[in-house]
């Protein structure tokens, strides 16, 4: 809720006035999403002011048109309340999962606490302190190594290798994030080597989504979209597909072809509202429909459609922010005031510009590769005005960062 309207209503008023639309056009688009028969344009008229004033809420069957419409999903334009409930809930402490790793027999209950461990260090990427998770992580990794030297099942053993595959993805984001990108590279291919032993198309879609990710923020935009389309075609169900159509698309915008962009951003959204809600959406390798919001916001600022990327940031740091105003997802927010400084600075006011980009280099959550590739944006934008001193100094801060990153 935000001041007498919830959050939903304002931002199906938001997304429309970004495209330009005056309500009677977005009925229009509204009829021709939908595949049955819908009421007078009158009527919807009404119905669609009644949405913007939260007179009334959207049903099961108009949700989706709307989330459509609005070039988003159900999931992101409705969330549901997240769950109270906390991970890590496993009943054991570290010490005793590691004795039972030890131990000659591994009984399911050590699994399951494992897999809990694990969900919940993939669900630490996002805001946690890299070097401990990437001690952590590297830890548990070679815990769950040596207990393949131990008396396991057929089906203890593909478990702990999935549980394997999902840190070493972990440990290579990580690894990257830090600039690392030798051990990132060496750690992906192990996690794509376990992927490929159980046979398990997430992680090897994932292995290749952190392929076009590398290849995207070193400028490999035709490597981007190979390895994009590459883990399509191995991810079989998982949600990650969702994730490389999102890389192609920010590939397809780089390079200038907008349409290409829209085609894949379209087929992520369609794939993604046909997908169950997550049950953890905190998991790094689970893709929520917050999440494809962060990666239209992106595509849309490259292309130069600023009214809208600003507005899709706007919704990118509200929900990454929890009530008591902790950043639950400092790296999105951090590229989210990128794009408030790009748009800020398009339009002539340098002040703003240069205060959301001081803002986007001030987390201490951050992936420098990713985050320097952001910046080339607004360093285009900027370099005009960079006989401003307050602008030559934000440009040699950015230079820093792509420098490290």
């Amino acid at each position: 809720m935000v001041g007498d309207l919830p959050v939903w209503a304002l931002r199906i008023r938001a997304l429309r006035e970004a495209r330009g639309w005056t309500q009677v056009e977005a009925v229009k688009r509204l009829r021709a999403q939908a595949d049955g028969r819908l009421p007078d344009p009158e009527h919807l008229v009404r119905r669609w002011k009644a949405w913007e004033s939260a007179e009334n809420k959207p049903g099961r069957h108009y949700a989706p048109l709307v989330a459509a419409v609005l070039g988003t999903v159900t999931g992101s334009l409705f969330a549901p309340e997240r769950s109270p409930e906390l991970l890590g809930a496993n009943g054991m402490d570290t010490l005793e999962i590691v004795s039972r790793l030890r131990a000659s027999d591994v009984d399911d209950a050590t699994l399951h606490a494992l897999r809990i461990t694990v969900d919940k260090l993939c669900s630490d990427y996002a805001h946690g302190d890299p070097g401990v998770l990437l001690t952590e992580g590297r830890q548990w990794l070679g815990r769950i190594v040596e207990m393949q030297q131990r008396r396991l099942g057929f089906r203890q053993r593909r478990e702990s290798l999935e549980l394997a595959g999902w840190l070493a993805l972990l440990v290579g984001c990580v690894e990257y994030d830090r600039g690392d990108r030798r051990a990132a590279e060496a750690t992906r291919r192990a996690a794509m080597g376990i992927g490929d032993e159980i046979d398990h198309g997430g992680i090897r879609g994932w292995a290749h989504e952190m392929r076009a990710w590398f290849a995207l923020t070193t400028g490999d935009y035709q490597g981007t979209i190979a390895a994009a389309q590459s883990g399509q075609q191995v991810a079989g169900e998982h949600s990650v597909s969702v994730q490389l159509l999102a890389q192609e698309a920010r590939a397809w915008a780089r390079i200038g072809r907008p349409r290409e962009m829209r085609s894949a951003l379209e087929r992520g959204r369609e794939l993604l509202e046909s997908l169950p809600y997550p049950d953890n959406i905190d998991n790094h390798f689970v893709v929520d429909p917050a999440k494809y919001d962060f990666y239209v916001m992106h595509c849309h600022r490259h292309v130069g459609d600023d009214r809208l990327a600003r507005t899709l940031a706007d919704d990118v740091i509200r929900a990454g922010t929890d009530p008591g105003g902790r950043e639950r997802a400092p790296m999105r927010i951090a590229e989210a005031r990128i794009t408030l400084a790009v748009a800020a600075a398009r339009e002539g006011d340098l002040d703003a510009a240069v205060g959301y980009g001081h803002q986007a280099l001030a987390g201490d959550r951050q992936s420098l590769p990713s985050l320097a590739a952001s910046s080339q944006d607004l360093a285009t934008a900027l370099t005009p005005h960079s006989n401003q001193p307050e602008i030559r100094d934000y440009l040699a801060r950015l230079s820093g960062i792509n420098q490290t990153g």
